[in-house]
């Protein structure tokens, strides 16, 4: 089982930065899958990112189109944390972000392959 608690999130303006850290207590990070999702105010929750490791040193990754190239999902194995690198933010970047793992270890799309969550951090952008 692992804890997921999620940080950095705030307030920025428009084509700024931020990054997000999700620490992880319990089992190594490593041994999951880890996405980020989030969920603007009278939205459905939404992917964005997720990743895992595939062998020793490579990991697969993907992205929501919405935020490809602006966002970076990476991880440091020896904090136990993921992270979100956020850059040229949006208004519409707006949202709870969550962290989200999945013990069968694979980097997915769909929420409901996920099995452990954060709390959520709140991102603001404003314009």
């Amino acid at each position: 089982q692992v804890q997921l608690v999620e940080s950095g999130g705030g307030l920025v303006q428009a084509g700024g930065s931020l990054r997000l850290s999700c620490a992880a207590s319990g089992r190594t990070v490593s041994r999951y899958g880890m996405g980020w999702f989030r969920q603007a105010p009278g939205k459905e929750r939404e992917f964005v990112a997720a990743f895992n490791w595939s062998g020793r040193s490579t990991y697969t990754v993907y992205y929501a189109d919405s935020v490809k190239g602006r966002f970076t999902i990476s991880s440091d194995n020896a904090k136990n944390t993921v992270y979100l690198q956020m850059n040229s933010l949006k208004p519409e970047d707006t949202a709870v972000y969550y962290c989200a793992a999945d013990q069968a270890g694979l980097a997915s799309r769909s929420e409901g392959q996920y099995d452990y969550w954060g709390q959520g951090t709140q991102v603001t952008v404003s314009s």
